[in-house]
């Protein structure tokens, strides 16, 4: 007769699922992501607002707080503070490319370190930035910078934009990250000591007790004699 094979037993859904389920992804490119999309949003409104509504860029001035907070329009063709400024038409693109070589940098060392949440949110002003002024590039052929700070009796040359101070904080924030803290290896306890097993009766008694086997030795002592001859 053939040998009736045993049913192997059926996994409940239960532990289907719990197999199945798979932790989620960590949310480092979305965050950095929603803060480069801020930052840049925010940048190309105020532009928008600035060049296009106020046109500023005919009035050339507008007094908001002086001398603290002014609108003074100015075309930047090279970096901040007017680093690289050229009218040759090669170095806008090589500027374009550098910005996008930088952004494409941050979002990969993004990807594989996984830092913390103050280098994402550096990393998305950066990258935010960047973006912005890229766009200004392409549509004016120029960064549009309006924004300038003096103090009483000093006069501010330069102007920036929300793209500026975003590349500015999203640089000092990865130049100056903390460093994370490792977390600390767990202490392993020491393996308890083997107790050595209790001797069982032969005969099937019931065992002594601590006290009782102590007395059953010194009653076993005194009736032996100095040859170790029972009396």
């Amino acid at each position: 007769m053939a040998e009736t094979a045993t049913p192997k037993p059926r996994k409940s859904p239960a532990a289907r699922k719990r197999r199945g389920k798979k932790q989620p992804p960590p949310r480092v490119g979305r965050n950095v992501a929603l803060v480069a999309g801020l930052v840049f949003v925010l940048d190309q409104a105020l532009k928008y607002l600035v060049v296009h509504v106020l046109r500023l860029d005919q009035l050339r001035e507008i007094d908001v707080i002086d001398p603290w907070l002014n609108l003074r329009m100015a075309w930047n063709q090279g970096m901040n503070f007017g680093l690289f400024a050229s009218d040759v038409e090669v170095m806008r693109w090589v500027l374009i490319a550098i910005a996008l070589a930088v952004c494409l940098w941050v979002g990969i060392w993004v990807g594989r370190a996984k830092p913390s949440r103050f280098a994402q949110a550096s990393a998305g002003l950066l990258i935010g930035g960047a973006l912005g002024n890229v766009v200004d590039r392409l549509t004016y052929g120029a960064v549009a910078d309006f924004l300038n700070m003096s103090l009483p009796g000093w006069r501010n040359p330069y102007s920036f934009n929300v793209a500026d101070i975003a590349i500015f904080l999203g640089a000092m924030g990865l130049v100056l990250l903390p460093p994370e803290r490792k977390p600390e290896p767990k202490k392993r306890r020491a393996p308890a000591k083997p107790r050595a097993p209790k001797p069982r009766p032969a005969n099937g008694e019931r065992p002594l007790a601590g006290d009782e086997a102590q007395a059953e030795l010194a009653l076993d002592d005194k009736t032996r004699d100095e040859a170790g001859n029972t009396r």
